[in-house]
Formats: structure tokens, sequence, C-alpha cells
């Protein structure tokens, strides 16, 4: 294809790449000739992309290409030493206060004793702040810096914030809904969890002004309406007597006979 000189007695070749999966790429051999040497030295063949060549994208390292949802299952994400979001998760020496009941003494004797009945290796010493914390279900080795919890929240807050068209249309907010579960700690003051099941953020975490028209107030199911009542009672039963009712003890009264007039013949 090309010869390319790149210094005295040393050219390159070029030649055209027959694969079909390196198109525009082209083999680059050098050769030299030392002075006054009748043979050729090959140097080196390489494989060289040309100006139409089919590239790879540039390298991006993988904290960067990583997205959320692309995790599986048995995937490892690890987390630098210096990561902003996170930050020690508890402070101070690591050693017996001054004013603790435990002595040095009597915690180097409870130290030796626990080494015997327990395969943890290195035990806290009894007194400090490790063994405390580890006693409170706390000892975390690092916690979330406010920069991890801010951007933590706008995180949640745009996929179920105020801002979105859901809550827009919804009637009312979550701060007032009976599916809402809040959150411990700082987080409860603006976040909870969503339990309705048929929400469109069941089991995510939604700001507390985020809303949807599952709202446990939103519709209330109304009362059954009561029909209004018959002009006629068809269902009242009627009593009809056979006979006429008579009085106890009494009797009737018999019809006045018809008077004559004596004083008439």
């Amino acid at each position: 294809m090309a010869v390319v000189p790149e210094g005295d007695r040393v050219v390159t070749h070029y030649f055209e790449c027959k694969d079909p999966a390196y198109r525009g790429w082209r083999w680059a051999v050098t050769v030299a000739r030392a002075s006054r040497a009748k043979n050729v030295t090959l140097d080196e063949t390489v494989l060289l992309p040309g100006t139409d060549a089919l590239l790879a994208p540039e390298w991006v390292p993988w904290s960067e290409r990583l997205r959320p949802g692309d995790m599986g299952p048995g995937d490892l994400l690890p987390t630098e030493a210096d990561d902003l979001r996170l930050e020690p998760g508890y402070t101070g020496e690591d050693e017996v206060p001054p004013n603790s009941p435990v002595s040095g003494e009597l915690a180097d004797l409870v130290e030796s004793e626990d080494a015997e009945l327990t395969t943890r290796p290195d035990p806290p010493r009894r007194g400090s702040i490790a063994a405390v914390a580890d006693e409170l279900g706390m000892r975390r080795a690092r916690v979330l810096s406010r920069y991890g919890l801010h951007i933590a929240a706008d995180r949640w807050d745009e996929g179920f914030g105020a801002k979105t068209p859901m809550a827009q249309a919804a009637p009312a907010t979550c701060v007032s809904c009976a599916f809402l579960v809040p959150l411990a700690g700082s987080l409860k003051q603006a976040f909870g969890v969503c339990a309705n099941e048929f929400g469109p953020a069941d089991g995510h975490v939604v700001s507390l002004s985020y809303g949807c028209g599952g709202h446990s107030e939103a519709a209330v199911m109304p009362k059954p309406p009561k029909p209004a009542p018959h002009a006629l009672d068809t269902m009242q039963v009627d009593e009809y007597p056979l006979r006429p009712a008579r009085d106890s003890g009494s009797v009737p009264a018999e019809p006045d006979a018809p008077t004559e007039d004596l004083g008439h013949s």
C-alpha cells in the first residue's frame, strides 16, 4: 500500500489487512539495514489502524461506567478508601477512658480470658469505644458522610419527588398517606418508604412531598346509598279480623221500638 522512510536505512512497509473484522486496519512491517551490510533485518510487525479504521470506544474506568441497576447477583462493588460518600463510623482513642471503672490490670485480665473463649481474632478492649459500638451493634468501619447523604437525597427526590409528573397530578402528598413508612434518623424528616402494593413507588424511598393516586385518603369508598322510603309500605303486615271485635262483659243495646201515637186512632 505504502512505503514510509523512518530514518537512515529504516523503512516501514504498509499492507492492507484482509481480515473482515479489522476493516481499515493495515499491517506495518519495519525493516532496517546496517551500514555496509548486505542483509536486511526485520525490526517489527504490527497491526495499526488507518484513517477510516473501525476503533473501539475510548477506555473509561469501571467506576465511571457503572450505572444504577448494573449490579447483578454475585457482583462485588468495591469502594475507594477516600470515597467522599463515606466517613469513619466511630472516632476517638481506642483506649480505656481514665474514669472507666475497668482498670488497666482488670482489662488485661478480662481480655486474656476472652481471647481463650472466643475465636474472633483481636477482640476489642473492654471499655473501649470499639467494644461499646460492637455491643450496641453500631460498629461500622465507615458510615455515610454529609456529602453521601445529600447526593442520595437528591437522587431519591429526583425519582420520587414533588417535581415528578405523578406528584403534580396527585390529590395529596405522601406525608398524610397511611401507606408511608417513615425512615429512621435525620432522613425521616424528608423521606419514607411506600408500602402500597398498587402504587407506582411500592418498596421505594419517596419524598414526603411526593404523591400518587393511591393515597390512602384520596378516594374514600362511599357509603352505599340509602333508598328513599316507599310511599306505600309493602313490607308491613296489616291484620284484618274476620268479625268485629266485642267489648268484654257488655251487652249490645236493643234498637228502639217504634212508638205509637195514642192520641190518634
